[in-house]
């Protein structure tokens, strides 16, 4: 039988102070390592604000009942799903660069990464991220929640059947030990 499809709890809205902010960043960037000087003239004479408008147009994230989904990308998609019981936690961060283009980020701990490994996913711009945060956790520990119920009827159907089994081959053997009593009565009769 095949499960039916996710159903979809929230659509992330993604605040449009995130495209300054990709422009900024990327261009000091470019600045800091040297090279890049030329380029970064570029990009801050409208380039990165023509990259930045489209990317920022592409950005998804949806949250489902089973999984988080980001989409990504201009010149190539990336999209990224992270079932949502293998999320560990969530981080919220908020620094100064962040702050000033009101603006944070959502870290993503999942089963198998250390703190010292990178995040499988991180979420910057999306409006209200607190709300989404909870959001998240909330879906999360409803998944857990109903998977822990569906593990205990299962151990008290796989229990059932069990004892079904075991009534079936409790039947069985009382069969086959009169069948062995008629055959000894049979034995003995021909002595």
């Amino acid at each position: 039988m095949e499960a039916p499809a996710p159903t979809v709890l929230h659509t992330a809205r993604f605040n449009p102070l995130y495209r300054p902010y990709l422009v900024v960043t990327i261009g000091l960037t470019m600045i800091v390592s040297i090279i890049g000087i030329p380029l970064a003239l570029l990009w801050f004479c409208g380039v990165g604000q023509w990259w930045a408008r489209h990317y920022y147009d592409l950005l998804q994230c949806q949250l489902s009942d089973r999984a988080l989904r980001f989409r990504k990308g201009i010149l190539v998609q990336v999209e990224k799903t992270i079932p949502l019981e293998n999320i560990q936690d969530v981080t919220f961060v908020e620094g100064p660069v962040l702050r000033r283009f009101n603006l944070s980020t959502i870290k993503f701990e999942t089963a198998g990464h250390s703190a010292g490994q990178a995040h499988d996913m991180q979420l910057t711009g999306i409006i209200d991220a607190q709300d989404f945060r909870n959001r998240i956790l909330a879906a999360r520990d409803a998944l857990r929640a109903h998977r822990a119920g569906d593990a205990s009827a299962a151990a008290h159907r796989d229990a059932g059947e069990a004892g079904l089994q075991a009534q079936e081959q409790l039947r069985i053997l009382r069969s086959m030990s009169e069948r062995l009593d008629e055959i000894a009565a049979v034995l003995k009769e021909r002595r």
